[in-house]
């Protein structure tokens, strides 16, 4: 497997860099690569259910990127580790228009999220949703979050609380669960007055803008 990509310019590594920022203040974890066809997808988890009884919906969010290069490989590894690499080629840029070579860090074997796979193909358009209806479903589930936890409040209730307020429907949108809104504004993928493109296929719910995909799989369905 190759452990390198190559990025085409340092507003590409720019770019990733302030994604995967975002992406470590959601769920300071892991991120998945997957390149292939000169393209890099890269995912990270926002909520996800934990054991087989937890029926709370899979929310990744998802950025893919034009590579100069064209490996392939498929790897789980560490947000933190990632974005400081970033940050030191940030720092070494001198021609900004240059290709800049990753080295991926070591690879984390045991995070279940990441072998859930989204599907490639098969996406139906399902209309659009408004970005300010998400906006505020996120907020509000942000602040709801905030004033029904305790302090020093344990994982499982932690998890408990964000489960119930994040399964929920966003108002008007039946197909689109708070989580999900809450994914798309943490990871800046609400845009000014940009309508968001809702896509389904099988069990999972797509959200599109011209920022990034959320990519939504309900239990049960």
């Amino acid at each position: 497997m190759s452990r390198t990509f190559a990025l085409p310019d340092s507003l590409s590594l720019s770019d990733l860099a302030t994604f995967l920022g975002r992406a470590g203040r959601v769920e300071d974890g892991s991120v998945r690569l997957v390149a292939g066809s000169g393209v890099l997808a890269v995912y990270a988890a926002v909520f996800y259910p934990l054991g087989l009884l937890d029926s709370s919906p899979t929310v990744l969010g998802l950025r893919t990127f034009q590579l100069d290069d064209a490996p392939e490989f498929d790897a789980v590894v560490p947000v933190r580790s990632l974005k400081e690499r970033l940050v030191r080629l940030q720092n070494d840029v001198v021609d900004p228009t240059a290709p800049v070579t990753v080295t991926l860090p070591i690879e984390v074997a045991t995070v279940t999220w990441a072998a859930i796979s989204p599907p490639r193909g098969g996406w139906v358009p399902k209309g659009a949703a408004d970005a300010p209806a998400l906006d505020a479903a996120a907020t509000a589930g942000i602040d709801e979050i905030a004033s029904a936890l305790p302090e020093n409040a344990g994982e499982q209730i932690v998890h408990r609380v964000r489960s119930e307020v994040w399964s929920r429907p966003v108002e008007g949108v039946e197909a689109v669960p708070a989580g999900a809104a809450f994914a798309a504004l943490s990871l800046g993928f609400l845009g000014d007055g940009e309508a968001v493109s809702l896509y389904e296929t099988g069990a999972w719910t797509r959200l599109t803008t011209s920022r990034g995909h959320v990519l939504v799989k309900r239990r049960g369905r």
